[in-house]
């Protein structure tokens, strides 16, 4: 490696914790629906991908790390954000709280089983226009 090549070049994958594998493979695979890509041999995590981000579900005490679960929000994009919210709605998601508008986008938050924050996002402004001060 010379110098100022970068070391770090991307982000592989993130990582949210569960109690229970299968019941969380059950929510990001069928309520969710994200599409499954790999288990991670015979233990108890897989990875599930959103199109620019794979997601991989880990069960925590498998690997000897205590659980907690995350309680910022991995923000998954939607293209029409208030049908996306009445599907996920009749699909049994509790969203939390009202709807954010920063100005740009919308947020909406929920949790999966094990109360790791998830959000629903539609940028609806330019990439270059900021929120309002």
């Amino acid at each position: 490696m010379t110098e100022g090549t970068p070391l770090l070049t991307g982000v592989d994958f993130i990582t949210l914790p569960t109690k229970n594998y299968d019941r969380a493979a059950e929510f990001y695979g069928n309520v969710l629906r994200l599409p499954f890509s790999k288990r991670w041999g015979n233990f108890p995590a897989g990875e599930f991908e959103t199109g620019n981000l794979t997601i991989a579900v880990m069960q925590s005490d498998a690997f000897g790390i205590e659980f907690r679960p995350n309680s910022t929000p991995v923000a998954l994009h939607v293209d029409d954000f208030e049908a996306a919210k009445a599907e996920l709605a009749s699909r049994g998601i509790e969203f939390k709280g009202d709807t954010l508008d920063s100005g740009v986008c919308y947020q909406a938050f929920f949790e999966d089983p094990d109360g790791n924050t998830l959000a629903i996002h539609h940028r609806y402004a330019p990439p270059d226009a900021r929120p309002p001060t």
